[in-house]
């Protein structure tokens, strides 16, 4: 018995054809890091958020527990039930509704 392996043709073809899969698979993984790229700068490119008020002043005694936000205007929901709207360009408070 010999130990030695045998050595096989290489055939022409399967070369091509292992060549021609390496290459579609290197277009496909650059293809697909293109795309994770695009996805990554479209979704974080709004990450900054909106434009948020520098300061609210608040009533005496009031506790922040929700904030939120219109065109015109921005709302502080307060701990003892109130909705506290004020002006978005001067930061006055215009209205202020009681939740019953």
């Amino acid at each position: 018995m010999e130990d030695t392996p045998q050595h096989q043709p290489i055939d022409p073809g399967m070369v091509k054809y292992l060549r021609l899969l390496v290459t579609i698979l290197t277009a496909t993984m650059v293809i697909g890091f293109i795309v994770i790229v695009v996805l990554f700068v479209t979704k974080f490119s709004d990450a900054f958020g909106p434009d948020l008020p520098d300061v609210i002043t608040l009533p005496d005694g009031s506790e922040p527990l929700a904030f939120t936000q219109g065109a015109s205007w921005y709302a502080v929901v307060t701990k003892d039930d109130q909705v506290l709207i004020y002006d978005r360009e001067t930061g006055v408070l215009r209205q202020t509704l009681q939740i019953d």
